[in-house]
């Protein structure tokens, strides 16, 4: 599985933090940038991590970091396919891919310190989607929701 990787200036040290723990684990990562804290538009990297994603949904996963994480969530939720989470811990990460399949996770890097980034980062890789029950709502999301608003 491919992970790709982007932030905004404001999330660049965490993202740095979340590459190293990524390939320290052995992960395939893919850093979209932002390469300094110099202030850019957070849209444009969310932007490329969500395409990514959108066009392998079946072989990768994206984070992205900014501030708050509420910008990134906002711009990976316009691709069809992507279910972006935002979590602040454990909990909601490992909810989210329990019955959600979220396929990127989003972070604040001003609402959640280091360590616990990296709890929820590794809660969200490991745990796996339920199914059941959840599929329904997931079909239902990309074949009525997406199917609709997505032309």
């Amino acid at each position: 599985m491919k992970i790709y990787l982007s932030s905004d200036h404001a999330g660049y040290e965490l993202k740095e933090q979340v590459k190293q723990f990524l390939m320290d684990k052995h992960y395939e990562v893919e850093d979209l940038g932002t390469d300094s804290t110099a202030s850019v538009n957070w849209a444009e990297y969310g932007e490329r991590m969500a395409r990514k994603v959108s066009s392998n949904l079946e072989n990768s996963r994206g984070i992205g970091i900014c501030g708050s994480g509420i910008g990134m969530s906002i711009v990976s939720n316009k691709f069809k396919g992507v279910r972006a989470a935002l979590c602040h811990d454990v909990k909601a990460a490992e909810m989210s891919r329990k019955h959600n399949n979220a396929n990127v996770l989003n972070l604040g890097a001003r609402v959640v310190d280091t360590d616990t980034a990296l709890q929820i980062v590794e809660t969200w890789l490991n745990t796996q989607f339920e199914g059941d029950r959840h599929q329904l709502r997931l079909d239902f999301l990309s074949k009525e929701v997406e199917n609709t608003n997505f032309k």
